[in-house]
Formats: structure tokens, sequence, C-alpha cells
């Protein structure tokens, strides 16, 4: 009866700790700095986007195009807004000044 409860709880932390591993992973998104969605972005024109982070849009939104760019930066950080066309659907991501996607704030 002590196996089993060993084995139970051995195989309990270790489920528990590869889900909170797949969720800090996921998609490859850099969780820090985290922009709130209260933060203003100032419209730039699209020759002002870095190349880094058009490098970045071009492998990882095959075939969308660039609509439109903003920018904002607080404390030194500058982050991107880019909108993107693909197949008549926008989309919109943020990407830090190293072309690494952030998270917005909930």
């Amino acid at each position: 009866m002590k196996k089993i409860l060993l084995v139970v709880a051995l195989f309990m932390g270790l489920g528990s700790s590869a889900a909170i591993a797949s969720v800090l992973v996921t998609n490859n998104v850099v969780t820090s700095p985290q922009v709130p969605q209260t933060e203003e972005f100032v419209k730039i024109a699209l020759t002002e986007i870095p190349a880094l982070i058009t490098d970045t849009i071009a492998k990882t939104y095959v075939e969308a195009t660039i609509k439109e760019a903003f920018v904002s930066e607080k404390e030194g950080v500058k982050i991107y807004k880019i909108v993107l066309v693909k197949d008549a659907e926008e989309i919109t991501v943020l990407l830090n000044e190293k072309g690494e996607e952030v998270k917005p704030l909930n």
C-alpha cells in the first residue's frame, strides 16, 4: 500500500511540474517584459521598423504583409506593435527590440 501511495505522489509531482513547464515555454513567447494594455503606442513609418523585427516577421509570419507599425517606449525598453495582413485577416503582434514576441498584461 505504501508503494502505491509513493508511486501516485511521485506521478502527481512529475505531472504538475511538466504542466507548469509547458505553460512557461508555450509558443516560444517571451513573458517579460510584459506590456500593459494601457500602454500608448505611436504610429511610425514602415521604414522605421528595425531589421531584427522585419526578419522575425518574415520567418514567423510567412506570406504576411505589414499594414501598420507602432512603437511604445517605457523605461528605455521599446515595444513594437505590428499589424499584419495574411489571407485578408489582420494579425497584431507585439515585439521587443530584439525581435522577440511579448505578451500584453491581461
